[in-house]
């Protein structure tokens, strides 16, 4: 079926039913990053595969809002669809609620309440208020319009051993359930499937590239309830839990039980927790950022250890990749998609392997100025001895997750190229090299990556950093350094990415990305405690696209000695040839 088709058959429904217009976001119950199929809707219904954006159809217009990362891949999908792009943040382009506005007054407005977080309905609500808008708030108009729509995924259950994550799921469950009762709450929802993931040392299969099983919990005082398809857990799992006084529940039953309470104080996450199920909590509710997500944003020593040991060897895979590369672009082309699938192969025969952390960014030239470029096998460039190929990459290990970007030379560079290149570089170096308060936030770390590419007059428009999971996902909050205010400020123990980048459409992108961890540095009488990074990524950092012109002494001295501990820690692990590579692009400048 045609994507006009289905928006079509989508507005026969929403006449029978009086709706004016009707609201498909991407996400799902939980406002996961990644989603299942199931909850692929706007894709389905505009053709936008992005991660990120919301259709709005109404009976006469239909149009996709998405941000900076995806107005050229938005506009390339939404061709002959009929559905109108929005961009994001640009100026004149109105946003979600200003299009609303257009509709009659007293108009009705549908979506599916699972899948719509109380902090995105409230803010709409309020944009819309003089309207007299009304709300159809459970509608899954999807199920009607989507004939071959895929089920919801049961794949087991699988615990995570406290051997990787430091901390039993008894330690946890104390812990939050401290903090909720030091905040008078009787009860504690958590809808965040990472969070639930962490508190509970459970991992499953259910998302791509989250090791996620799908599922609620609810902490009281006495016990916990996991509701979850329980299909999904084996009987040695379920004794294990039920052995920490976690009791399994069906999923959706989760409505019935607050259904049924009457009394006591709730507290939830409105950024997490969706209108369906939030509707039908009538006690007290204290809405506040998740206490898991604060806690599991901290790293303890024996995860931030397993890390270190499954960056050793992430970056093994990586090197016999750059190998790879360096040697086949002298005998022939390259596509894009293989690439992508050759680094596949060398990172997945780990034996604590589980997945890819977030979909291969394979990216040659001029491809790879769109920070979230996807190669398809219509669509792919081919790789060719000159210029830049970026490759952003990462898996998912027992014992950690890796996210990595490298900017590799295929061949000869321009001067602009080389260029570009090492102020990226300057920028990386300079945050990691940072001293810094604590107490410090990220959006005021953020400038620091940015200072030598302004001097050249140029920028970037995504952040510097992202706060990453272990064995969780890749993109993890509540800590981030970027342009954005953000008030958390950064504590031991936190892993983030470093990443800035150059991208010039129709000549090349650059990005250089190492996992860093914060750690505790010197204490003076000027504030105390400072803080400092400690870079975690082993993988060498392409010498064939640097400037050493451009580099500062001490630039020069972190990167030798980064060169320097990427040949120690990798080498035992290469064989001859891959060794006398590595000590090539290790060697000082």
């Amino acid at each position: 079926m045609e994507i006009k088709e289905r928006i079509q058959k989508l507005r026969t429904l929403m006449e029978e039913k009086g709706l004016a217009a009707y609201i498909v976001p991407s996400s799902d119950p939980h406002q996961s990053e990644y989603v299942a199929e199931h909850y692929a809707s706007r894709a389905f219904i505009s053709g936008f595969t992005g991660s990120a954006g919301t259709a709005v159809i109404t009976l006469d217009e239909a149009g996709l809002w998405t941000d900076g990362r995806y107005f050229v891949q938005a506009a390339d999908e939404l061709k002959g669809t009929g559905v109108r792009l929005f961009k994001m943040g640009e100026s004149g382009v109105p946003t979600i609620s200003d299009f609303l506005k257009k509709l009659p007054k007293e108009s009705k407005i549908g979506f599916d309440g699972k899948v719509i977080a109380v902090n995105y309905f409230n803010s709409l609500n309020k944009s819309l208020a003089k309207k007299g808008f009304t709300y159809s708030v459970n509608d899954d108009l999807m199920n009607d319009v989507w004939d071959d729509r895929p089920e919801i995924p049961t794949t087991p259950v699988i615990t995570h051993e406290t051997v990787y994550t430091g901390k039993s799921r008894e330690e946890k469950i104390k812990e939050v359930v401290s903090e909720m009762k030091t905040l008078g709450a009787s009860h504690y929802v958590i809808s965040g499937l990472d969070d639930i993931a962490w508190l509970y040392n459970i991992r499953g299969r259910d998302i791509r590239y989250n090791p996620l099983t799908i599922a609620y919990t609810v902490l009281t005082e006495e016990k916990a309830y996991l509701f979850i398809d329980d299909n999904k857990i084996s009987d040695k799992l379920k004794a294990e839990l039920e052995q920490a006084t976690i009791e399994i529940r069906p999923y959706n039953s989760i409505k019935e039980y607050f259904e049924k309470l009457n009394e006591g104080l709730v507290i939830l996450d409105p950024s997490k927790t969706n209108i369906w199920l939030h509707s039908a909590i009538k006690i007290k509710k204290l809405p506040i950022k998740d206490i898991t997500t604060r806690l599991k944003g901290i790293k303890n020593e024996t995860e931030i250890e397993h890390v270190r040991n499954c960056m050793v060897r992430d970056g093994v895979a990586m090197v016999k990749y750059m190998k790879w590369l360096k040697e086949t672009i002298k005998e022939r082309t390259i596509k894009e998609i293989e690439a992508s699938d050759k680094l596949a192969d060398f990172r997945s025969t780990d034996e604590l392997f589980f997945d890819f952390s977030f979909p291969t960014i394979s990216a040659y030239k001029e491809n790879a100025a769109l920070p979230h470029y996807r190669a398809t096998e219509e669509k792919q460039a081919t790789i060719k001895p000159e210029s830049l190929y970026l490759v952003d990459s990462g898996g998912q290990y027992l014992d950690g997750t890796t996210d990595i970007t490298r900017t590799i030379a295929m061949g000869p560079l321009t001067e602009e190229e080389k260029t570009d290149f090492t102020l990226v570089l300057k920028g990386m170096i300079d945050l990691t090299l940072q001293r810094f308060l604590y107490g410090t936030t990220g959006s005021k770390l953020d400038i620091i990556a940015r200072i030598p590419l302004w001097n050249a007059g140029l920028d970037y428009k995504h952040g510097t950093g992202h706060g990453v999971g272990f064995f969780l996902n890749v993109h993890e909050g509540p800590h981030s350094i970027g342009s954005r205010p953000n008030t958390v400020k950064i504590e031991k123990g936190m892993i983030m990415s470093n990443e800035p980048g150059v991208y010039k459409a129709g000549k090349h992108g650059i990005r250089i990305e190492n996992i860093i961890v914060a750690q505790e540095d010197i204490k003076t009488e000027f504030g105390g405690q400072f803080m400092k990074f400690e870079t975690v990524t082993l993988c060498p950092i392409d010498l064939d696209a640097i400037d050493a012109s451009l580099l500062s002494k001490e630039e020069k001295t972190w990167l030798n000695a980064y060169h320097r501990e990427v040949f120690e820690k990798l080498s035992p692990y290469l064989n001859e040839e891959e060794q006398v590579f590595l000590k090539e692009y290790t060697k000082e400048i």
